[in-house]
């Protein structure tokens, strides 16, 4: 009888140790997967860094969408998108902000910078001394913007975004670009009606062709991100790609959170098991790199920032 039981203690004793093996493994292969310092962040208590006037004076009276910023030398530039109350159903602008140290913001004294064209949810990014900006406009069709100097911008029209046989894609909206350069291929990621996230890719900027007809992300099944999904912005890190995208979880969009999802070759993606990574309706999120570790700002519905 007691050996018997020493038996049956002993199978639980394995079973028991197999499970807790297997827990740790599956830990420190996510671990290795969402990296701590790119996933947890926590608000600054000085927030919001940066918001609208509230004032009906001026063309920022409220700000909307995702913002973009870039750090450069000693300086950190903001763009962001603006409008009012009374014309903001008709025309968005775009803005700039400065920052010495990307908590205390000043805007450009002559905003807004365009007026041209309706210009929200921008993703900036620099390459040869010329820095592309990827933006909505009205319709929520995606366009492209160049500068040199990141305060006068060329408008180059909307993007061409064709089917792998080469077809346009079908009418309709396609916004939120979000792009990701590697060698001489740009990869551009977009939404169509925010419920799902295509991937195309382009040599020369003024063709873009799906790298395949089907979303690379859906929304749902998950709750959190089941009504709507967004790229924001995609990193780079330990050799792994990560894409940092807003979700609803409600069919009328009144709420939204920031997620992320992991890839080893910017197609396939893996959501996070612990999305979302920040709630209560603060959105339209991306990392900066401030030189020691990432900070996280979201944009949407005014300027917070966290930190690591």
């Amino acid at each position: 009888m007691k050996r018997y039981i020493f038996l049956l203690w002993a199978g639980f004793a394995l079973v028991s140790w197999n499970v807790r093996d297997e827990n740790e493994d599956k830990k420190k292969k996510e671990e290795k997967e969402f990296p701590s310092e790119i996933i947890d962040f926590k608000a600054y208590e000085g927030n919001p860094v940066f918001k609208a006037t509230g004032d009906t004076a001026t063309w920022d009276e409220q700000i909307r969408e995702r913002g973009f910023i870039l750090k450069e030398d000693k300086t950190y530039y903001m763009w962001y998108c603006g409008y009012t109350k009374k014309t903001g159903k008709e025309i968005k602008y775009l803005g700039l902000a400065t920052s010495p140290d990307g908590l205390k913001w000043t805007r450009y004294a002559n905003n807004p910078i365009h007026k041209k064209n309706w210009v929200e949810d921008m993703f900036v990014l620099k390459s040869a001394g010329t820095y592309y900006m990827f933006a909505e406009s009205k319709d929520d069709i995606a366009r492209l913007l160049t500068s040199k100097d990141k305060i006068n911008w060329d408008d180059k029209g909307a993007l061409d975004i064709r089917l792998k046989n080469g077809n346009p894609i079908s009418k309709g909206p396609f916004g939120t670009p979000a792009v990701w350069k590697e060698g001489d291929i740009w990869y551009l990621f977009y939404e169509r009606n925010d419920s799902d996230v295509w991937l195309a890719t382009s040599k020369d900027l003024k063709v873009w062709t799906n790298v395949q007809d089907e979303p690379v992300l859906n929304s749902g099944p998950e709750t959190y991100d089941k009504f709507a999904v967004a790229f924001n912005q995609v990193i780079k890190y330990k050799g792994l790609y990560y894409a940092y995208y807003h979700a609803s979880a409600f069919k009328d969009w009144h709420e939204w959170t920031t997620n992320v999802a992991v890839s080893k070759d910017l197609i396939h993606w893996k959501k996070y098991d612990k999305n979302p990574i920040l709630k209560g309706n603060k959105s339209s999120g991306f990392t900066v790199n401030d030189g020691k570790e990432f900070r996280f700002y979201t944009m949407h519905p005014e300027v917070n920032v966290y930190f690591h």
